[in-house]
């Protein structure tokens, strides 16, 4: 395998890449605050409100990602009345699918790491005088991000993974690139190479959250 074959067949999955790195930003960038945010709705004392937030979990987390995805992207075109009105650029509607999925699963993460915080720390915060927002922000949401990081950094991962569900619906990524090297040479190299270039972001990925997780050591 010659070194400008294999140069020929990186440039495009590296541009491909760029997709699927660009997709994984958008996603943990808003799918981490709207999961911490359905999180305190499932835990409000409003009934109706913790009552919608759960269904919204179960209802994510209990249909798979490429039939959601699916639905973004082919089938909100087809809602009656509204439909001609949801018509967006498919990496947009892919992006969608995907915070509105892992948001579901960062919420769960996020309820677990509040539910690991022992009673005591509230009631010492209590004696210390601290009213409800300094105990949030100052105690439980630290304590609850050092607790939860060892499962975000796995979500986050299987984000990275996720990514290549693009090419289900036809945006080009990295796999898409190679696989349209693979039927054109009649060769698994890009495969390889596709491989290779995911353990690299998710080996980069993991030093990150090794970073954030001796950050976070102390609280």
């Amino acid at each position: 395998m010659s070194p400008d074959y294999l140069l020929s067949i990186l440039k495009p999955m590296l541009q491909g890449a760029q997709a699927t790195i660009l997709l994984f930003f958008i996603a943990i960038i808003a799918s981490i605050p709207l999961g911490f945010l359905l999180t305190l709705a499932v835990r409000s004392s409003f009934k109706p409100l913790s009552w919608l937030a759960n269904v919204y979990i179960y209802l994510m987390r209990g249909t798979p990602l490429l039939l959601q995805l699916l639905f973004f992207v082919f089938g909100l075109p087809l809602i009656p009345v509204i439909g001609d009105y949801l018509v967006i650029d498919r990496f947009a509607a892919a992006a969608l699918a995907f915070i509105l999925n892992y948001a579901a699963y960062f919420a769960e993460i996020f309820r677990g790491g509040l539910l690991s915080i022992d009673k005591g720390q509230y009631e010492a915060a209590q004696v210390l005088g601290l009213n409800k927002w300094q105990t949030t922000t100052r105690i439980v949401i630290p304590q609850m991000i050092r607790i939860a990081l060892p499962a975000l950094a796995n979500e986050s991962v299987t984000l990275v993974k996720d990514t290549a569900l693009l090419y289900a619906v036809a945006v080009p990524e990295l796999l898409h690139f190679a696989q349209t090297a693979v039927n054109r040479d009649f060769t698994i190299v890009p495969f390889v190479l596709a491989g290779i270039i995911y353990l690299l972001i998710t080996a980069m990925l993991t030093v990150v959250f090794k970073w954030l997780e001796r950050r976070f050591h102390y609280v």
